[in-house]
This record gives C-alpha cells, structure tokens and sequence, in this order.
C-alpha cells in the first residue's frame, strides 16, 4: 500500500512554498531522536525566516533505529494522521540467546540463554506463525502513554508499569542473513508494530532469548530511504536556497 506512488527527491529550491505544505522525508541519523530531527529542521526553517512554521513527523524511531522519517511541514501536517497509518518497511537485526530490558542496545545484555538447538527451518517456522493480525505487547521502555506520562518515564524510576496490548499487522518477514546467534530480518508491517518485541517474541518462541541490534526504516508508505534527504543534504540545499 504506497501513496506516494513514484516519489522522487526533488532539489531544495527557492520556489518551494514551505507554508504550504511540503513533505520531507529524511534518512535519520543513529543516535538522533525524531524530535531532534523535527528540531533540526525548524531552526533551518526559522533561520531563513519562517518563524511560526509548523513541523511535524509521521511515525517515531527510536534513537537507536535509522532510516526514513517523514517531515511534515507547513499545511502538510494536516496529512501527518494519514502518513502515519501507512505500511512500513524495516531491516532488523537481531542476536538470540540473549535479552535486555529494553529488546534492544540502549540496555545491557540481562540474561543469556541457549541457542544452539536453533535451526533455520525453525525460524522459518517461527516467523510463518507470527504473520497476520496480533495483539503485541508494547516494550516497557517506549513512548506509549501510561496516566499521562511515557512508558519509559515511569520505568526509568523503577516503577512497576502494566502495558496494554495494541493491535497490529505483520504483513510479510524474512531471512536476509543467517548466522547464528545473529540474524538479519526484512520485516513490512503495520504502525505501531515494535521491532524490539518482535525480536522478544522471536527469543522466546525459539526457546531463548533475543535482542535488536540494529534497525533501519527502509521505507514509510510510498517513501524509500534511498530517495530520503540526509541531514547534510538539508543544511547545504537549504542553505542555497536562503542564498537565492
């Protein structure tokens, strides 16, 4: 499901209308938070003299995932809802026989398990069995709102935190590489799907454990990381435009 059909990255130009509305998908740097980039955009934007321009994004990365990030800018966040539900694209990589609070690097390895006794056709297996509608549970560490605060907020503190399944949609998985106790997934899947606990899931349905090591948006609806605009790119491109 694309709608964005033949999206092409066009050159940053004077005669772009900002207020408009103007669609601006970028490669998210490893480390950046979706705010940061958002925040990065709208000093460019104020500095060549949009001060109350409106930014927004369509669908959050961790800091530690990279990839396509949707900007919306100007009239174009009234969209923002709609790019949001669009069908995602990820490249994973997960290590099993091992967890950590969080199913990803952003925590320490907490446990270790055996994985030995995995083999690829029951992987295979494993990933067949989750495609289609489930009830996923949310990551503790994640921005899902709990009485008003995010998730993460009231686990930093300690605190005991009941998180609620969600709905979503895997539409397809595979093996992209395999090398035990790493693997590398092509996952397309609905929002709101958390790769970190498919990688969880994953663990625990092999008789183990597991962890995302890497992850990378490859694409969100019709827009492909190959066409996205890179942090560089915007500085230098909207720089000229200010020149002119």
């Amino acid at each position: 499901m694309e709608t964005q059909p033949g999206w092409n990255k066009i050159a940053l130009a004077p005669d772009i209308d900002f207020p408009e509305g103007f669609i601006m998908p970028v490669d998210k740097p490893l480390g950046w938070t979706s705010f940061d980039l958002v925040r990065k955009v709208k000093g460019i934007l104020r500095h060549l003299g949009y001060k109350k321009i409106k930014i927004g994004h369509a669908g959050t990365l961790d800091p530690l995932a990279t990839g396509v990030l949707v900007i919306c800018i100007g009239r174009a966040t009234k969209q923002v809802e709609m790019l949001q539900s669009e069908e995602k694209e990820y490249v994973a990589e997960v290590m099993l026989g091992a967890t950590t609070p969080s199913y990803d690097l952003e925590h320490p390895i907490d446990q270790v398990y055996p994985y030995e006794h995995i083999t690829r056709e029951r992987v295979e297996e494993v990933l067949a069995s989750m495609i289609g509608e489930q009830m996923q549970l949310p990551p503790v560490f994640s921005a899902k709102l709990i009485d008003g605060k995010r998730a993460y907020e009231h686990a930093r503190r300690g605190a005991e935190v009941e998180m609620r399944r969600s709905l979503i949609h895997i539409y397809a998985m595979e093996i992209v590489s395999y090398e035990l106790p790493h693997l590398t997934l092509r996952i397309r899947c609905s929002k709101g799907t958390y790769i970190r606990a498919i990688a969880r899931d994953l663990g625990e349905q092999l008789g183990s454990g597991g962890h995302l090591t890497a992850l990378r948006r490859t694409r969100s609806g019709g827009f492909r990381v190959e066409d996205a605009y890179t942090v560089d790119e915007i500085v230098k491109n909207l720089s000229m435009v200010k020149q002119n």
